[in-house]
């Protein structure tokens, strides 16, 4: 399990989160567990912690609760998206968290498995769900979208400056034959670029990445779940989120910012206790992996963290 999962930034987080993990019982939410390389390191640090974790992914649960067996008196393990933490904890009987972390993007298990479709570089049906009980496949996108709505996944999602190009091929192509498969579709975006616009990199990698968010709603889950998040830790408990592309970074990064914001009036004389922030920064911006971890684990290579910790309850 060590070899198939390297758990990104782990003293970073754990760092970040101790100071509110010292009571017995304190509740620890990993939202997004995946292999589970976090919650074992946080279990086998505090040995008086409870463990949330969540995912979407039935496979990757299975074999989270594999490796998490030790401690299987201090965990629930949840299947579920994060944006619904709230309702996870509400089950549980648990009012609020201590420690919250995002580890978002896809997981390691789920690239590394070509049948999940996940990958460019490993011809498969093209599935990318994240949870196999899901409806929307990147197939049917591809198959069922118009140019025009694939144009816009691609540029929004993918940053991808020949949106208009391999949206119209893609129309082209799948009028003579179904796209169902990873290779076809690399072949096609391949044919459809010009060699003046090829980068150093695989050129389907942005339409992959847009593909995967639209399957599992990444964006809009994401917005829902950090307010959410939020709001379920208890004050003096912290929050850290790992975000991999600059679109996830963006949204934690506003929401963090509102948060520990004052919303006093300019020109208010005295600063009313509903006024005041109700987050403190923990990081100055976004942190990165350092080179070293880096030559250690190329996946932290993109990593962005951010932290936050709760100084006061809503209005």
């Amino acid at each position: 399990m060590n070899e198939l999962h390297v758990p990104v930034l782990l003293e970073r987080c754990i760092e970040l989160l101790a100071p509110s993990l010292t009571a017995p019982g304190a509740v620890v939410v990993d939202a997004t567990l995946g292999l589970g390389g976090h919650s074992e390191a946080l279990l086998r640090r505090f040995d008086r912690i409870q463990l949330v974790g969540l995912d979407r992914d039935r496979h990757a649960l299975a074999l989270a609760g594999e490796r998490l067996a030790p401690f299987a008196d201090r965990i629930h393990l949840v299947h579920t998206v994060y944006d619904r933490l709230p309702e996870a904890l509400a089950q549980l009987g648990i009012a609020r968290a201590a420690g919250i972390l995002f580890d978002l993007g896809v997981s390691s298990m789920q690239l590394d498995e070509a049948e999940r479709g996940f990958s460019y570089s490993q011809d498969a049906p093209l599935d990318m769900r994240m949870d196999d009980t899901a409806e929307l496949t990147a197939a049917r996108i591809i198959s069922e979208y118009d140019e025009a709505a694939l144009r816009r996944i691609f540029w929004e999602y993918g940053d991808e400056k020949l949106a208009p190009r391999y949206a119209r091929r893609i129309v082209e192509e799948r009028r003579k034959a179904p796209i169902e498969t990873s290779a076809r579709l690399v072949a096609i975006i391949d044919a459809a670029t010009p060699a003046a616009a090829r980068r150093a990199g695989h050129q389907s990698k942005r339409v992959f990445q847009a593909l995967r968010i639209e399957v599992n709603q990444e964006l809009a889950v994401l917005e829902a779940a950090i307010p959410a998040a939020i709001d379920a830790l208890e004050v003096g408990g912290r929050i850290v989120v790992m975000s991999y592309q600059s679109l996830e970074d963006r949204i934690v990064k506003r929401e963090f910012q509102a948060r520990s914001t004052s919303t006093a009036p300019r020109g208010l004389p005295v600063e009313l206790p509903e006024h005041r922030p109700e987050l403190s920064l923990l990081t100055r911006g976004a942190e990165l992996a350092d080179d070293e971890e880096r030559a250690r684990n190329p996946r932290a290579t993109p990593v962005r963290l951010r932290a936050a910790e709760r100084i006061r309850e809503a209005a």
